[in-house]
């Protein structure tokens, strides 16, 4: 029986990890992160995609030791791949993971990536450096594959097994030893697809696709704005027809939609081709968190507040809704915009970590001293936020709530508060 390693224990790493661990007697949890491992093994994990019940009782063996590779067969890479500065793939993680793999890879053994890559990175870039590494010959002594992750953070109706699972490999043998590793899990099925890059591809067409489509209902609403009609009656009405697809408008960000585009964009442009439309997205998702800013300092001027007085309550400042994760959060953007008007905005979250946050410059507020608000910004309608009745009454009589994602029902707001959703 294969014995299994996964490399890089974040939301996808340590599900994945704890399901292999359940139908395959050897697991190994790996992550060069010493914090990770040490509140793993008490039995908490902090992205709360796995209870601490299950954490507790499960058999997969937890290290940061790279030593203790030393006897996998077969082993899964899933490391994070954000991007720098200037918008381009940042693929660090990986090499690192390549080095430490490639010390301990043996004749026979499989490697896998599901890290978000751009098609090639898995043939062209990390096959060279584990063949570096090891000494062994890529194809011949080991083999590679790849199967991209599809974790939806948060998700609790769709977790991993009920997702079906594209995999590849390099040769007819790889891809069904790959097969039969996932099968053992995934009861939604397996997809094989034709090549690694066919793979590589889908990963990040999924995404894009979702960022383009959010770009548009963006756009929508920014206009919609302008001409005075709400985005979410106009969205409504659309979807009566049978081949309209639902999008909604928001803050785009997080480690996967407001990153995989620009994975695409530059494979595109190292091909020749300048990715006009996938850029064009990525422009637009990028200023909303401006745009919002820019109409929540018009409604307190309009309101007659002094802005460095005015009271605003920032409700979430996760990338997304029940998760404790805040990289790559729009949110910070909106902030940022805010603060340059003069604005000393308060900021609660109900999953978000203090210590997470404090790394950014800003100190979470609790929520019983978010009374009293000018404005309420709803910038991440956290579960929480909305199971609790009485939320709107931090806000003082006529003030304003900022509904960016459009959840709550207009109709039934208390008398004489101001609303605005995009």
């Amino acid at each position: 029986m294969e014995k299994i390693a996964v490399i890089g224990l974040g939301y996808v790493g340590f599900p994945l990890g704890i399901s292999l661990a359940k139908k395959f007697d050897s697991v190994i949890g790996f992550d060069i992160f010493e914090r990770r491992i040490n509140t793993l093994k008490q039995g908490v994990d902090y992205t709360n995609e796995i209870d601490d019940s299950e954490v507790a009782a499960s058999t997969i063996f937890l290290t940061n030791r790279p030593e203790d590779l030393a006897d996998t067969t077969f082993y899964i890479v899933t490391v994070p791949t954000p991007i720098d500065d200037t918008n381009r793939p940042d693929l660090r993680p990986l090499y690192s993971a390549c080095e430490i793999v490639g010390k301990y890879l043996s004749k026979g053994d499989v490697v896998v990536f599901e890290s978000t890559v751009y098609p090639g990175v898995t043939e062209d870039i990390c096959g060279p450096l584990l063949v570096k590494a090891s000494g062994l010959t890529v194809g011949q002594d080991f083999n590679l594959g790849y199967s991209p992750e599809r974790i939806n953070p948060g998700d609790k109706e769709n977790p991993l097994e009920k997702i079906v699972k594209n995999v590849s490999g390099d040769s007819p043998e790889s891809l069904e030893r790959i097969s039969a590793v996932y099968s053992a899990i995934i009861t939604a099925g397996i997809f094989k697809t034709a090549t690694i890059k066919v793979a590589e591809a889908a990963k990040v067409i999924e995404n894009t696709q979702r960022d383009i489509n959010i770009a548009l209902m963006n756009e929508l609403a920014i206009i919609c704005g302008r001409i005075g009609v709400t985005t979410t009656d106009v969205i409504e009405a659309a979807s009566t027809k049978w081949n309209f697809i639902p999008f909604y408008p928001g803050l785009v960000g997080g480690h996967c939609i407001g990153v995989d585009p620009y994975y695409l964009a530059a494979l595109s442009e190292e091909v020749g081709h300048h990715p006009e439309v996938i850029l064009a997205g990525r422009r637009l998702n990028d200023r909303i968190a401006n745009y919002v800013a820019n109409i929540i300092v018009k409604k307190l001027v309009q309101r007659g507040e002094t802005l460095s007085k005015a009271r605003v309550g920032i409700f979430g400042i996760t990338f997304k809704e029940n998760v404790p994760d805040i990289r790559n959060s729009k949110v910070f953007d909106l902030i940022e915009e805010l603060q340059s008007f003069g604005l000393d905005v308060m900021v609660n979250d109900a999953h978000a970590r203090s210590e997470d946050v404090a790394r950014s410059g800003l100190k979470l507020v609790d929520i019983a001293d978010m009374k009293d608000l000018d404005m309420v910004v709803m910038a991440v309608p956290h579960r929480k936020y909305m199971d609790t009745p009485d939320f709107l009454q931090c806000l003082v009589p006529n003030g304003i709530l900022i509904d960016i994602k459009s959840v709550f029902n207009r109709s039934k707001l208390p008398d004489g508060i101001g609303y605005w959703s995009l």
